[in-house]
């Protein structure tokens, strides 16, 4: 499984998608500093904090700004998972942490609970697995 950290292309993607939000933020305080008289410091605060708030957020939405992630239920092909019911041919499968619902691929013998299946294929949200044979590599 590929376990691709973030870099300074997804982190550039990043910065240049939050710097309309952040001008934004200035003209409004440009605006409102018209009409009312704001001291500086809440002008450069309220900068700071929207800065702040982006670069906090970042570690947990990178993955959303890379390009090259595979999206949806068909990047779930080829990942491992646990059969949380007797699929014959339908059940469900626990994969990463969710439940799936899954059916065999077409002449496949029944999988049993607790078994390890693979993921082989998807139609809607359906996964279509097959029992996981052990490779050696």
């Amino acid at each position: 499984m590929n376990k691709r950290k973030y870099s300074a292309h997804i982190l550039r993607r990043y910065t240049l998608l939050q710097l309309p939000g952040l001008a934004l933020l200035v003209l409004i305080l440009i605006l409102v500093q018209r009409w009312v008289d704001l001291p500086a410091w809440i002008v450069w605060g309220s900068i700071v904090v929207w800065i702040a708030k982006d670069a906090i957020l970042y570690p947990f939405v990178w993955r959303a700004y890379d390009p090259d992630r595979p999206q949806g239920v068909s990047a779930l092909v080829g990942v491992r998972g646990i059969a949380r019911d007797r699929l014959a041919p339908s059940g469900y499968v626990q994969i990463r942490g969710e439940l799936w619902k899954a059916e065999l691929k077409e002449g496949r013998l029944p999988i049993e609970q607790g078994e390890q299946v693979r993921v082989r294929g998807v139609r809607g949200l359906t996964l279509l697995v097959q029992p996981d044979e052990k490779e050696d590599k």
